[in-house]
């Protein structure tokens, strides 16, 4: 049995965990972000004070084995204008923050919704705490919360807690217990780096013995990794003084319309230059359905699989 850490958020985490939990004889972890305050997930954070639920509901939904109606109850997003109390709320979040405040514990109601939907694997949250992120651009404007960091178009420099920020216990286990750590898919500063600069979890990344894997976005970030190659992804990683020794990155082919479709949008391919001063490992990871260029999570397991 080999343990696989995977540290991040969003829904290139819960792409890569649809895959990754299909490989035999592993037992899975997801430290998953809780710095997300836009949407839903910000309403919900600012009236009860709670950690953000967002990203942790869409990783419950990548991991579980439960019928498909109660996916769609999890999904299902109330209409109506946003300043309405219920409107724009999905009902996983709500059930979420429901069993927060009959708790009193975030963990204990991430536990209880990962065993109502028969979870595969252990979620985690990077921290139990209602935490802020903030940006200091290349200008040193400071841009306060997760939502507002990607509309600032100045390049970003790094990202930070004005706050003491305690990791999660579980977290720091997961990293040290682990014989595989993934780092992605996904927002590099708005979904990886946040979990990784919590002390504890960082310290646990420099002690760890287990590989410590990028798996690279396909597709550049308009606003937040705006024309990086690989190596500038990596190198924030660096400046973060977050430990990669190995990226696996794809070797599809991406064809000219959806390339078009993403260059109109400020969104150009994620490439290896041969500059790197780390391991690069190609792989086909891609798939491409109605323009849109995404992770496909079969292939991501065969590749994860081999690097096993």
């Amino acid at each position: 049995m080999k343990d696989v850490t995977i540290i991040g958020g969003g829904h290139g985490l819960s792409a890569m965990l649809r895959g990754i939990r299909e490989i035999p004889d592993i037992c899975l972890s997801a430290i998953v972000t809780v710095a997300d305050d836009g949407g839903s997930t910000g309403r919900l954070r600012k009236r009860y004070t709670i950690p953000a639920m967002g990203d942790i509901r869409n990783v419950i939904l990548a991991l579980s084995d439960s019928e498909p109606l109660l996916h769609e109850l999890m999904n299902y997003r109330f209409e109506g204008e946003d300043n309405m109390d219920i409107a724009g709320h999905s009902l996983g979040n709500l059930i979420l923050t429901a069993l927060t405040n009959m708790t009193g514990s975030f963990d204990e109601a991430i536990r209880i919704t990962s065993s109502i939907m028969q979870v595969k694997g252990h979620i985690i949250p990077s921290t139990l705490q209602n935490v802020t992120l903030f940006a200091m651009m290349d200008d040193d404007t400071i841009v306060k919360g997760e939502a507002n960091i990607p509309s600032f178009i100045h390049n970003i420099e790094k990202v930070f807690y004005k706050q003491e920020v305690e990791a999660n216990v579980e977290a720091i286990e997961a990293i040290r217990g682990a014989d595989l750590i993934l780092y992605g898919i996904g927002s590099l500063y708005t979904s990886i780096l946040p979990n990784t600069i919590i002390h504890g979890i960082n310290e646990a990344l420099h002690e760890t013995r287990a590989k410590k894997i990028y798996v690279a976005n396909c597709m550049t970030q308009s606003n937040e990794t705006y024309n990086y190659d690989l190596k500038a992804h990596l190198d924030a990683f660096k400046k973060h003084d977050t430990p990669v020794d190995m990226a696996l990155i794809h070797s599809d082919v991406i064809p000219e319309m959806n390339r078009m479709r993403y260059q109109r949008q400020n969104s150009i391919e994620v490439i290896d230059q041969g500059n790197c001063d780390i391991p690069v490992i190609r792989k086909p990871l891609l798939k491409f359905e109605n323009g849109l260029i995404r992770h496909d999570p079969l292939l991501v397991k065969e590749a994860v699989k081999e690097l096993l």
